[in-house]
């Protein structure tokens, strides 16, 4: 799966550099590729994006485009990262889509899933995961 385009732009928007208007249709498209790799369902999807209404999500879900809010992308991208960090710690392609629910010993995740961490609907908690991530791969922690 090809994500690197729209994962620029959704990172992008996080910068000022794309107007949300513009980045929030690959943000999502991207997304939901993203949780259909991740086997998450709608309410899991619902919580990453820290969305509450079911209309809201199934709206975005059929158009996959509309305006995000910066909250939103903001989760999104912190998503994309976890998602590419997790593909360049493990080139397998199925061990990393099943990392992110495999429990994991690090003191970060206590014995839980990194799915588990991130579902709790705090955006720092996707941070954290992200920074985790990152770290593992030598990048900035």
């Amino acid at each position: 799966m090809d994500l690197d385009k729209e994962n620029a732009m959704a990172t992008a928007a996080l910068t000022g550099k794309v107007d949300p208007r513009t980045a929030s249709g690959p943000a999502l498209r991207t997304f939901f590729k993203i949780a259909e790799r991740w086997d998450l369902n709608v309410e899991e999807q619902m919580r990453l994006l820290g969305v509450t209404a079911r209309s809201t999500f199934f709206k975005w879900k059929q158009d996959q485009g509309g305006r995000l809010t910066m909250d939103t992308l903001e989760r999104i991208s912190y998503i994309l990262g976890i998602f590419k960090s997790l593909n360049i710690l493990l080139p397998q392609e199925t061990a990393a889509d099943a990392w992110i629910k495999k429990p994991n010993d690090a003191a970060i995740f206590g014995g839980k899933s990194a799915a588990e961490r991130m579902l709790s609907g705090r955006v720092s908690d996707l941070f954290v995961v992200r920074q985790y991530l990152d770290a593992q791969r030598g990048g900035w922690a």
